[in-house]
C-alpha cells in the first residue's frame, strides 16, 4: 500500500520522507516529481531537459544518479526514521536524451538494525537505463 504525494506533509504515514522531499530544493530544481511513497519503496519521475545533456547529446550520468539517489532517499526514510546514504553505486545501461521521461522505482531489499539495502531501477518507457544500489543508515537528526 502506498501514499500518493497529495497526502499531508506534516503528519501521517511516511511523514519524514514526504517532509524531506518537500524541503529538497535540489530535487525540485531538477524537476523531480514524487509519484508515490510506501513502506520501503518510492517512485519518482524526471524529464531530461536541455541543461542535463552532455557533449555527446545524451543525459549526463550525474542527473540520472541524482534521480536514483533521491528515490533511494525517499524509500529509506519511509519508515519514519531519519536515514542517510552510507554507500551507493550505479550501473548505466542505456543512454537517454533531451525530452526523455525517466521513472525511478526504489525497492527495499533488507533492513537490519540501523542499516538498509535498496535497489533503484531507472527506466525510460519499457527500457531500464540504470540500476542503482544504496545502503542506508538510520541517524539521529
Amino acid at each position: 500500500m502506498t501514499d500518493q504525494v497529495s497526502a499531508p506533509v506534516e503528519s501521517g504515514r511516511h511523514a519524514i520522507a514526504r517532509r524531506m522531499f518537500a524541503d529538497d530544493v535540489a530535487s525540485r530544481r531538477l524537476g523531480i516529481e514524487l509519484l508515490e511513497v510506501g513502506d520501503g519503496c518510492a517512485t519518482t519521475r524526471m524529464t531530461v531537459s536541455a541543461d542535463m545533456v552532455n557533449g555527446h547529446a545524451i543525459t549526463h550520468g550525474g542527473f540520472v544518479f541524482a534521480l536514483a539517489d533521491t528515490t533511494f532517499a525517499l524509500a529509506c526514510n519511509s519508515h519514519d526514521e531519519s536515514a542517510v546514504a552510507a554507500r551507493c553505486d550505479i550501473r548505466y545501461l542505456h543512454p537517454t536524451r533531451e525530452g526523455d521521461v525517466l521513472v525511478a522505482q526504489a525497492t527495499e531489499l533488507r533492513r537490519f538494525g540501523r542499516n538498509g539495502i535498496y535497489d533503484v531501477s531507472v527506466s525510460c518507457g519499457d527500457t531500464v537505463v540504470a540500476e542503482f544500489r544504496g545502503d542506508s543508515r538510520v541517524v539521529r537528526m
